[in-house]
């Protein structure tokens, strides 16, 4: 069984998730890539441990993590049960259903028989009795939202989560969200929306939620929000400044895509690599920094493959201040790549 560090709590800043009781840590851990049955256990323990020794108390998973799907729930299940039982009132586990899982019409979407039997299963890979959160993980047109926000509520009701939320839900459908979860009684606590200096759609206007982004929405209803790819899948660090290497996730095919390397986007990614270098910063810390940078911003989820990836990562946690005319520069970089592949499965983005 692990002994955690006694200090963890003094490492790292905490923040409120919008107007609810929960803090969480400003960096969480995202268990997307590198936690499935193709990687050595012994290396997640590793990375696991060592991320609740520096105070990440947060460990974002979802039903189809792996691969296989449900392999990294699973693996979680087995580090959770060796070592941080005892340490289980000090985790925030989250999971998420909403994209194909098995064969048929029960096993994609926001219907409730998904979700409920999502989450059990989820629930029996991880050995847990509940998840600390529960998220929706996209919306579903072809679903009604007092179904998909009741089968939330049902996950709260019966105490299988303690929390819920949804997750790459455009600025107009959250507004509808939060509608139809007012009606039933039911309080959404957190988004969760991919962010990054390539991937900006949640500062801009939705024109169907009367020109308001969805940073605006979620700060007024209230709800926390955690972004998630704040590095773009690995296009804002030192790694693709000079090409593809042939170890990459770029090289591997996948959701990150070579196309989305082009020669115009590439000039601007190492021109953000200067203004980095200019704060005494490498990219990756320049650009966890800046997905911070709004308050409205609880936590920036990332991934690790190593406990030296992840403490570099932290460091970011050192320098989160800007001025004016470094945000005026980043700006000036910091466009659109069309690098956000989960909106043409997520509502109409």
């Amino acid at each position: 069984m692990h002994l955690a560090e006694p200090d963890r709590y003094a490492q790292l800043p905490y923040r409120r998730t919008g107007r609810s009781g929960l803090d969480l840590p400003a960096i969480s851990l995202g268990l997307w890539q590198n936690f499935g049955a193709g990687n050595a256990l012994d290396r997640q323990r590793e990375v696991i441990l060592h991320a609740f020794d520096r105070g990440i108390t947060h460990l974002d998973l979802a039903n189809n993590y792996g691969p296989p799907a449900g392999s990294t729930e699973e693996n979680f299940g087995r580090i959770l049960a060796s070592d941080l039982r005892p340490y289980r009132d000090e985790l925030v586990i989250s999971t998420k259903a909403g994209y194909d899982m098995w064969p048929g019409p029960y096993g994609v979407g926001g219907s409730r028989k998904y979700l409920l039997a999502s989450l059990d299963q989820s629930l029996a890979r991880m050995g847990l009795d509940y998840v600390d959160l529960f998220y929706s993980h996209r919306f579903d047109p072809t679903t009604p939202l007092e179904e998909t926000m009741g089968a939330l509520k049902t996950a709260l009701d019966s105490g299988r989560a303690l929390y819920v939320g949804i997750s790459s839900y455009s600025a107009h459908r959250t507004l509808e969200a939060l509608e139809v979860a007012r009606a039933i009684g039911l309080t959404l606590t957190i988004h969760q929306p991919s962010y990054s200096m390539l991937n900006r759609w949640i500062e801009r206007p939705d024109d169907a939620a009367a020109g308001r982004s969805l940073l605006d929405v979620l700060g007024d209803a209230g709800l926390g929000t955690i972004v998630f790819s704040p590095l773009a899948q690995g296009m804002l660090t030192s790694k693709y400044l000079t090409g593809v290497p042939a170890d990459s996730r770029a090289a591997r095919g996948g959701s990150l895509r070579q196309e989305f390397l082009s020669p115009p986007t590439l000039e601007h990614v190492r021109a953000l690599a200067a203004i980095a270098a200019g704060r005494g910063q490498s990219l990756a810390q320049l650009a966890i920094a800046w997905a911070l940078r709004d308050p409205r911003v609880t936590s920036a989820l990332l991934g690790a493959s190593s406990v030296a990836q992840l403490d570099e990562n932290l460091a970011a946690l050192d320098r989160l201040d800007f001025d004016a005319a470094e945000l005026a520069a980043i700006d000036a970089h910091a466009l659109d790549a069309g690098v956000n592949i989960w909106a043409s499965r997520s509502s109409d983005l």
